[in-house]
Protein backbone atom coordinates (compact mmCIF):
# COMPACT_ATOMS: atom_id res chain seq x y z
CA UNK A 1 0.00 0.00 0.00
CA UNK A 2 1.46 3.17 -0.77
CA UNK A 3 2.52 5.91 1.92
CA UNK A 4 -0.18 9.26 2.06
CA UNK A 5 1.21 12.28 0.54
CA UNK A 6 0.69 15.07 2.39
CA UNK A 7 -1.02 17.09 0.35
CA UNK A 8 -2.42 20.70 0.01
CA UNK A 9 -5.43 19.93 1.19
CA UNK A 10 -4.08 18.63 4.29
CA UNK A 11 -2.18 21.81 4.75
CA UNK A 12 -4.75 23.78 4.31
CA UNK A 13 -6.73 21.81 7.41
CA UNK A 14 -3.73 21.94 9.56
CA UNK A 15 -3.28 25.59 9.06
CA UNK A 16 -6.96 25.89 10.29
CA UNK A 17 -6.56 23.70 13.10
CA UNK A 18 -3.05 24.87 14.28
CA UNK A 19 -4.35 28.88 14.16
CA UNK A 20 -7.84 27.57 14.64
CA UNK A 21 -7.85 29.66 18.28
CA UNK A 22 -5.39 32.22 17.66
CA UNK A 23 -6.40 35.99 16.59
CA UNK A 24 -4.45 38.84 14.98
CA UNK A 25 -3.81 42.50 16.29
CA UNK A 26 -7.33 43.25 15.17
CA UNK A 27 -9.09 40.60 17.08
CA UNK A 28 -9.88 38.44 13.89
CA UNK A 29 -9.39 34.83 13.51
CA UNK A 30 -5.57 34.17 12.76
CA UNK A 31 -6.51 31.56 10.73
CA UNK A 32 -8.31 33.62 7.76
CA UNK A 33 -4.42 35.02 7.11
CA UNK A 34 -2.80 31.92 6.44
CA UNK A 35 -5.67 30.59 4.27
CA UNK A 36 -5.72 33.76 2.27
CA UNK A 37 -1.81 33.15 1.71
CA UNK A 38 -2.07 29.63 0.69
CA UNK A 39 -4.99 30.17 -1.52
CA UNK A 40 -2.91 33.18 -3.23
CA UNK A 41 -0.26 30.82 -4.23
CA UNK A 42 -2.67 28.91 -6.12
CA UNK A 43 -1.22 29.35 -9.49
CA UNK A 44 2.26 27.14 -8.14
CA UNK A 45 3.13 24.07 -7.21
CA UNK A 46 2.15 21.99 -4.47
CA UNK A 47 5.19 22.63 -2.30
CA UNK A 48 4.92 26.18 -2.47
CA UNK A 49 1.44 26.11 -1.78
CA UNK A 50 1.72 23.79 1.70
CA UNK A 51 4.31 26.69 2.10
CA UNK A 52 1.85 29.16 1.93
CA UNK A 53 -0.70 27.22 4.28
CA UNK A 54 1.67 26.74 6.63
CA UNK A 55 4.20 29.48 6.67
CA UNK A 56 3.31 30.90 10.37
CA UNK A 57 3.21 27.36 12.12
CA UNK A 58 6.82 27.05 12.96
CA UNK A 59 6.39 31.21 14.12
CA UNK A 60 3.16 30.36 16.25
CA UNK A 61 2.75 27.29 17.16
CA UNK A 62 4.67 24.22 18.83
CA UNK A 63 5.24 22.74 15.51
CA UNK A 64 8.76 21.66 14.79
CA UNK A 65 10.75 20.90 11.67
CA UNK A 66 10.54 17.13 12.82
CA UNK A 67 7.06 16.92 13.03
CA UNK A 68 6.34 18.80 9.52
CA UNK A 69 8.76 15.89 8.07
CA UNK A 70 7.40 12.90 9.96
CA UNK A 71 3.63 14.12 8.57
CA UNK A 72 5.01 14.21 5.38
CA UNK A 73 5.66 17.46 4.34
CA UNK A 74 8.54 17.48 1.97
CA UNK A 75 12.20 18.66 2.70
CA UNK A 76 11.45 21.48 -0.18
CA UNK A 77 8.09 22.81 1.70
CA UNK A 78 9.97 22.75 5.14
CA UNK A 79 12.71 24.80 4.05
CA UNK A 80 10.53 27.42 2.51
CA UNK A 81 8.64 27.70 5.58
CA UNK A 82 12.07 27.72 7.82
CA UNK A 83 13.56 30.29 5.53
CA UNK A 84 10.32 32.78 5.93
CA UNK A 85 10.10 32.32 9.95
CA UNK A 86 11.71 35.02 11.69
CA UNK A 87 12.39 33.27 14.37
CA UNK A 88 14.64 31.45 12.76
CA UNK A 89 16.40 34.43 10.93
CA UNK A 90 20.33 35.36 12.47
CA UNK A 91 19.02 38.38 13.83
CA UNK A 92 15.22 38.43 13.74
CA UNK A 93 14.62 41.56 15.35
CA UNK A 94 16.25 43.12 11.64
CA UNK A 95 13.03 42.92 9.52
CA UNK A 96 14.75 43.98 6.69
CA UNK A 97 17.70 41.93 6.85
CA UNK A 98 15.26 39.08 6.92
CA UNK A 99 13.67 40.35 3.81
CA UNK A 100 16.92 40.52 1.84
CA UNK A 101 17.40 36.66 3.51
CA UNK A 102 14.32 35.14 2.58
CA UNK A 103 14.66 37.33 -1.17
CA UNK A 104 17.87 35.19 -2.03
CA UNK A 105 15.06 32.31 -2.48
CA UNK A 106 12.38 32.16 -5.38
CA UNK A 107 9.86 29.73 -3.71
CA UNK A 108 10.67 31.98 -0.26
CA UNK A 109 9.59 35.19 -1.47
CA UNK A 110 6.80 33.97 -3.83
CA UNK A 111 5.08 33.11 0.11
CA UNK A 112 6.32 35.94 1.41
CA UNK A 113 4.95 38.21 -1.00
CA UNK A 114 1.60 36.53 -0.62
CA UNK A 115 1.89 37.38 3.16
CA UNK A 116 2.83 40.69 2.71
CA UNK A 117 0.42 41.26 0.20
CA UNK A 118 -2.64 39.98 3.04
CA UNK A 119 -0.85 42.44 5.92
CA UNK A 120 -1.38 45.26 3.30
CA UNK A 121 -4.46 45.16 2.62
CA UNK A 122 -6.13 48.67 2.15
CA UNK A 123 -9.22 47.88 5.20
CA UNK A 124 -6.77 46.28 7.17
CA UNK A 125 -3.97 49.06 7.29
CA UNK A 126 -7.13 51.63 7.68
CA UNK A 127 -8.42 49.43 11.08
CA UNK A 128 -5.14 49.42 12.28
CA UNK A 129 -4.69 53.01 12.19
CA UNK A 130 -7.96 53.59 13.13
CA UNK A 131 -7.47 51.42 16.19
CA UNK A 132 -4.32 53.05 17.13
CA UNK A 133 -4.58 56.43 16.19
CA UNK A 134 -1.11 57.65 17.79
CA UNK A 135 1.00 55.14 16.39
CA UNK A 136 2.89 55.75 12.98
CA UNK A 137 1.55 53.68 9.90
CA UNK A 138 3.80 50.50 9.84
CA UNK A 139 5.65 51.09 6.98
CA UNK A 140 8.07 47.79 7.06
CA UNK A 141 5.43 46.16 4.62
CA UNK A 142 5.89 48.60 2.09
CA UNK A 143 9.54 49.17 2.34
CA UNK A 144 9.74 45.27 1.79
CA UNK A 145 8.11 45.32 -1.31
CA UNK A 146 10.95 46.27 -3.64
CA UNK A 147 12.91 44.01 -2.52
CA UNK A 148 10.68 41.16 -2.39
CA UNK A 149 9.38 42.13 -6.14
CA UNK A 150 13.09 42.15 -7.36
CA UNK A 151 13.66 38.59 -6.51
CA UNK A 152 11.34 37.09 -8.47
CA UNK A 153 9.59 37.59 -12.34
CA UNK A 154 7.24 40.01 -12.41
CA UNK A 155 4.58 37.85 -13.71
CA UNK A 156 4.67 35.71 -10.78
CA UNK A 157 4.43 38.79 -8.11
CA UNK A 158 0.99 39.85 -10.68
CA UNK A 159 -0.32 36.35 -10.40
CA UNK A 160 -0.48 36.50 -6.35
CA UNK A 161 -1.33 40.19 -6.47
CA UNK A 162 -4.59 39.77 -8.52
CA UNK A 163 -5.51 36.78 -5.98
CA UNK A 164 -5.17 38.52 -2.40
CA UNK A 165 -4.29 42.29 -3.02
CA UNK A 166 -4.85 43.94 -6.29
CA UNK A 167 -4.61 47.42 -4.78
CA UNK A 168 -0.87 46.73 -4.83
CA UNK A 169 -0.70 46.12 -8.61
CA UNK A 170 -0.30 49.92 -9.45
CA UNK A 171 2.97 50.13 -7.18
CA UNK A 172 4.22 46.57 -8.87
CA UNK A 173 3.85 48.48 -12.18
CA UNK A 174 5.41 51.37 -11.48
CA UNK A 175 8.79 49.60 -9.50
CA UNK A 176 8.72 47.18 -12.53
CA UNK A 177 9.09 50.44 -14.47
CA UNK A 178 12.19 51.67 -13.20
CA UNK A 179 10.26 54.79 -11.62
CA UNK A 180 12.14 53.19 -7.56
CA UNK A 181 15.01 51.31 -7.46
CA UNK A 182 15.20 48.07 -5.87
CA UNK A 183 17.10 49.18 -2.84
CA UNK A 184 13.23 51.26 -2.09
CA UNK A 185 14.96 54.49 -2.13
CA UNK A 186 13.03 57.31 -4.60
CA UNK A 187 14.71 57.94 -7.93
CA UNK A 188 16.09 61.17 -9.00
Amino acid sequence: MPEARFTVETAKVLAEVAHNRQKDKLKRPYREHVLAVGDALEDFDDDIRIAGYLHDIAEDTPMTRQALLEMGVSERAVGIIERVTKRLHDNPDDYQAGIRFIAEDHDATLVKIADNAHNSLPERVKALAEKWPDKPPVTRYADARPVLYAAVPPEEVRKILQRINPWLIGELDTLAAGSVPVDGSAAG
